[in-house]
């Protein structure tokens, strides 16, 4: 609860900024991307763990340091192989959700080559620290006798919102330092056309009833 109140904390203060507006639609995407994957991969490192025992048991099997990066994606165990087969999600699966945030024309709209860059590899660089974490707790927890399932997750999830929203907002910053900035963020094209229409309908009916209300030629009273 602490974890994910420091990345609200993060979003609170970027959001509050007029310049990075748009970044409150990206944020649910990003963190439930990423903590999706990662507790699938903890789910999984878990189910292969209680295969062979209970926690506790096979203390082989749940090395108390840290493993290495090349270990956890580039080893033919299982789990390195579902590690990389997630981390591989991650690009198709933000370019879907990019592409409906674009339809439905709701924060960042214009979706420049330049912000798509930024932003996958904020989401590759969250995924990427959250499958390696999740690899050394998931075992580190097994080996102190906790059922991974019940305690990692919240963990990594926790994890998986202030990681999302920390890159995210950088992204952002470096976005805005570099002059990638868009006179649309966090507004709509459609929602603009709406207010300048009936902006424009209220000036008519305005006028009109103005003119309306002015005295007649018929109403002006003749002094003889």
């Amino acid at each position: 609860m602490a974890i994910s109140s420091v990345g609200g904390l993060i979003l609170d203060k970027t959001v509050s900024d007029p310049n990075f507006a748009g970044m409150a639609v990206f944020t649910p995407v990003i963190n439930g991307v990423g903590g999706n994957l990662v507790a699938v991969q903890a789910s999984r490192i878990s189910t292969f763990l209680h295969m062979n025992g209970t926690p506790g048991e096979n203390s082989e099997q749940a090395p108390r340091r840290c493993p290495s990066p090349c270990t956890t994606f580039f080893s033919p165990d299982v789990n390195s192989r579902s590690a990389r087969v997630l981390f591989l999600l991650v690009v198709p699966g933000h370019l879907v959700f990019l592409y409906t945030i674009s339809c439905m024309q709701g924060g960042h709209t214009t979706l420049t080559l330049i912000f798509i860059i930024f932003y996958m590899t904020a989401a590759l660089l969250q995924v990427l620290i959250l499958l390696y974490i999740a690899d050394w707790m998931v075992h580190w927890m097994w080996g102190r006798g906790l059922d991974p399932d019940n305690f990692s997750i919240p963990y990594l999830t926790a994890l998986g919102d202030l990681l999302g929203t920390g890159l995210l907002a950088l992204s952002f910053h470096v976005l805005w330092l570099i002059g990638d900035r868009d006179t649309d963020v966090g507004t709509s094209p459609s929602l603009n056309l709406l207010s300048t229409s009936l902006h424009f309908l209220f000036e008519i009916f305005g006028r009109g009833r103005s003119s309306s209300l002015a005295p007649t030629p018929l109403d002006t009273p003749i002094s003889f």
